[in-house]
């Protein structure tokens, strides 16, 4: 009994191990199949697929041409074999007689071999008068129709026989060789057939060798090929999990698949640094409009808790203006800056003389100039004339005045030119004022960046990148010299026209 348990144990035991295997390969090949589903449906496989296919549909034109062209021509050599044998024979029965003739019918069906050749004379209404040896053809019957159609005054009539003991077709010449005499000349196609199963049979050994490693090939070319698209594909995944700093490697071979790659980058870097800049914005307008809102606030309070005058009530809706214009004014600020990166601001395109926008800017700002002491110069030659948007135009030339005005201490200077070629326009805006540190250097287009000396003052730090944007938009840019304690110097380069 207590064996019994114990096999019945082990069997139970065995059981669950089958069962578990059983599941385990179950599973491995549900994975497979997965697997191939998935590779099925790559582009690479369906490349693969294409390149088969029109690999297979050109073999199979090659093999029917070639095909056609040695059946043809073994066909062709055949004939040309039959009626050289008729001539042959007409010339003996001519000079030598019949007798000779049977001679050469037997030599010529004995070189050949019996049972592939035979050779036999026949009077015009099919009697047989010679022959060669006839033991492997004793089926052969006449063909009346083809006496018919010779005596009808046709030289040679060719048939194609298949023979019920016979593995080959027998191609038939019917000719006359002298008068009333014909000629049956058969001859087995076993030499021609066999050469054109052997043909057949290497080119479908060769074809199919061939697709295999064509498959392979292909399957290769097309990985090779896809490789990069497999690359922006892994970035794109690794970027929307969560690391922006992925980029697409470059393998400098110049293809298209290189030409994406490199477009990928550039739209990454692109959104990069709208990203960043959308940070950096979002911490300054932050720290930008927290001074003045808590200022409308503490006006509010004031005039809620506090019993002051008419007057005085006048003088808190006035500050609460004040800095509500203020924010408005950044606010707009802001999005003209916005705007104009991203391509979508209205610009009214025209004729634009930057000689006179620089001149009414200049006339504007001289009153503060002189206010605080400092000398506003004008260089201004004719012929600065350029395709743009001029109220834009005048707004950049303003801050650019305005924020070397702003930054220069009393007795200094501030002068503003206007130069060009044949191309672009130089707007150039020098002062002698406090300059700019190295430190704050490539920062200072930045949005609402400002130096440390200009904390106090009443900018927000969208002056200059409004200048930048309206510089961009109109497809030119700003460059910057500045030595600290000395002064800085501003050139606007413009293009002439835009689309050149």
């Amino acid at each position: 009994m207590l064996w019994k348990r114990g096999y019945a144990g082990c069997e139970t035991k065995l059981i669950k191990v089958l069962g578990r295997s059983s599941s385990t390969r179950f599973a491995e090949w549900a994975m497979s199949l997965k697997k191939l589903v998935r590779l099925a449906g790559t582009l690479a496989f369906r490349l693969t697929l294409w390149y088969a296919f029109i690999f297979t549909l050109t073999s199979l034109g090659a093999f029917l041409l070639f095909n056609f062209l040695i059946s043809s021509g073994l066909r062709e050599r055949t004939v040309q074999a039959l009626l050289a044998e008729v001539s042959e024979l007409s010339s003996h029965l001519a000079l030598k007689g019949l007798d000779v003739v049977e001679l050469d019918i037997v030599q010529d069906a004995e070189s050949s071999g019996v049972d592939r050749m035979f050779l036999r004379v026949l009077s015009l209404d099919g009697e047989e008068l010679v022959s060669s040896n006839m033991t492997s053809w004793t089926n052969v019957a006449t063909n009346r129709v083809a006496l018919t159609r010779l005596t009808s005054g046709e030289s040679h009539v060719f048939e194609t026989l298949t023979m019920p003991q016979l593995p080959y077709k027998v191609r038939i010449l019917y000719g006359i060789i002298g008068p009333g005499k014909i000629v049956q000349i058969g001859k087995s196609l076993e030499d021609d057939q066999r050469f054109m199963g052997a043909f057949r049979e290497r080119f479908f050994v060769m074809m199919a060798t061939l697709m295999v490693f064509g498959g392979l090939i292909g399957w290769f070319m097309a990985r090779r090929a896809l490789s990069g698209i497999e690359e922006v594909t892994r970035t794109a995944v690794e970027i929307s999990a969560g690391d922006i700093e992925r980029r697409v490697p470059l393998k400098s071979r110049g293809t298209e698949i290189d030409r994406l790659a490199t477009t990928f980058n550039d739209m990454l870097d692109r959104i990069h640094g709208l990203i960043h800049g959308m940070r950096e914005m979002t911490d300054n307008i932050a720290h930008d409009l927290r001074s003045p809102i808590t200022r409308i606030r503490g006006v509010a309070e004031m005039a809620l808790t506090s019993g002051e005058s008419m007057d005085e009530y006048e003088n808190m809706a006035a500050n609460t203006i004040e800095e509500c214009d203020r924010v408005l004014e950044m606010i707009e600020t802001m999005l003209d800056i916005s705007e104009l990166e991203a391509g979508a601001g209205n610009l009214a395109m025209g004729e634009v003389d930057m000689a006179g926008v620089v001149e009414d800017a200049c006339e504007l700002f001289q009153p503060p100039a002189e206010d605080k002491g400092i000398a506003v110069v004008v260089e201004v030659p004719t012929g600065a004339l350029v395709y743009g948007d001029i109220q834009r135009l005048q707004r950049m030339v303003a801050n650019l005045l305005d924020n070397a005005i702003k930054y220069t201490p009393p007795e200094g200077t501030v002068t503003v030119s206007t130069d060009g070629d044949k191309s672009m326009v130089f707007v150039e805006v020098k002062d002698t004022g406090i300059g700019i540190s190295g430190e704050d250097f490539s920062n200072i287009f930045e949005r609402f960046y400002r130096c440390d000396p200009s904390r106090s003052d009443a900018g927000v730090g969208l002056g200059l990148s409004l200048v930048m944007a309206i510089a961009r938009s109109h497809g030119g840019d700003v460059a910057i010299t500045s030595s600290p304690g000395k002064g800085s110097t501003f050139t606007v380069s413009l293009p002439r026209n835009p689309l050149s």
